[in-house]
């Protein structure tokens, strides 16, 4: 994992798994003030809390201010801060208590500050204590199998279920229209992967540390997978429709500069750019595994996918096949 001083998707990343924060809370215990229903820190308690001078406060609002603010760094005014400096455990020094606005931290706002400070030793044992909290918390809602954390999506049986169906169409494809070598099922797939996240089978594999009795896409988004699955009903068309033009198989040149034209589409453009930057920044989030070749489409895991993959929805896929309910819906979907 990058340091989080100088990694700010990894700091966000942190920031918006809500369930980490509730555990954090709970087990840091920085203190802080209980006003509006939240806890907060003023910039007198933060100097305290992490031994730091006034001036260093200063200087990182300054130069960390966007992102701070997004993280619950506010400016109290008017009746919100007369009913501040009402509060009995409220004691301000330095801010002084005629100022006519007050910076407050939100307890989001302060670890969001530890993960930035180089110059305090406590933040770098907060940094650490809540690194520790995130791993829990991940290996606890998982039961450690972040392997296969895309499975807890609800979106991911559907997805499964119908690019499987589409990767026989597929498969059927080259059958048919390729002429006959050995080589053509493992081209044409590693074709489909290097065109959606520039990797192939083995590039992948060796990103996710996978086993070899691993499935691939076993370990998929449902967004790659329905991407996938668009691909391999799509060029079997291409190649069904070409060979019929030529009143041939085609060899395995023509279908690859088949498939090239293919890939080429605008239509896959927007879609492709969705599945890498899900694909890059979920796996380095969720799986600590980095995709070289996806670096440049890395982005902060938004709060949503914190949810979907850990909340109350998310299962894993032995809880989801043991529910009768979903087992009618493939039922159905089989016997179409």
């Amino acid at each position: 994992m990058s340091d989080l001083t100088s990694s700010p998707h990894q700091r966000q990343n942190i920031l918006n798994n809500r369930y980490a924060l509730q555990a954090a809370e709970q087990h840091l215990a920085l203190g802080g003030t209980h006003f509006d229903g939240a806890t907060v820190f003023t910039k007198q308690q933060v100097v305290a809390l992490f031994n730091i001078s006034d001036a260093t406060v200063e200087r990182y609002i300054a130069s960390h201010g966007a992102e701070l603010k997004a993280n619950g760094y506010t400016l109290l005014r008017g009746k919100k801060l007369n009913e501040f400096k009402g509060l009995s455990d409220v004691t301000l020094i330095n801010e002084g208590n005629k100022a006519p606005v007050l910076g407050v931290f939100s307890f989001r706002a302060v670890l969001n500050l530890a993960m930035l400070l180089t110059e305090s030793e406590r933040a770098k044992a907060v940094r650490s204590r809540l690194l520790d909290i995130v791993m829990d918390v991940l290996a606890e809602r998982t039961g450690g199998h972040t392997k296969f954390i895309n499975q807890r999506d609800d979106q991911y049986l559907m997805a499964s279920f119908q690019e499987q169906s589409y990767r026989k169409q597929f498969t059927d494809a080259l059958d048919q229209h390729i002429v006959a070598n050995q080589w053509k099922y493992v081209r044409f797939t590693n074709l489909v992967y290097q065109s959606i996240f520039k990797e192939s089978a083995a590039e992948y594999r060796k990103v996710l540390d996978l086993a070899a009795k691993d499935n691939l896409r076993d370990t998929m988004y449902s967004e790659v997978l329905t991407l996938i699955a668009s691909y391999e009903t799509g060029f079997a068309h291409e190649l069904a429709d070409e060979s019929a033009r030529l009143g041939r198989k085609l060899t395995m040149q023509e279908g690859e500069a088949l498939f090239t034209k293919f890939q080429g589409h605008p239509m896959f453009r927007p879609l492709i750019l969705d599945a890498r930057t899900k694909m890059a920044s979920r796996d380095l989030g969720f799986r600590d595994a980095l995709h070289h070749k996806l670096e440049a489409y890395i982005q902060s895991i938004p709060e949503a996918d914190f949810d979907r993959f850990l909340g109350e929805t998310s299962k894993s896929l032995e809880e989801r096949l043991s529910d009768p309910a979903t087992l009618a819906v493939f039922k159905r979907l089989k016997d179409r």
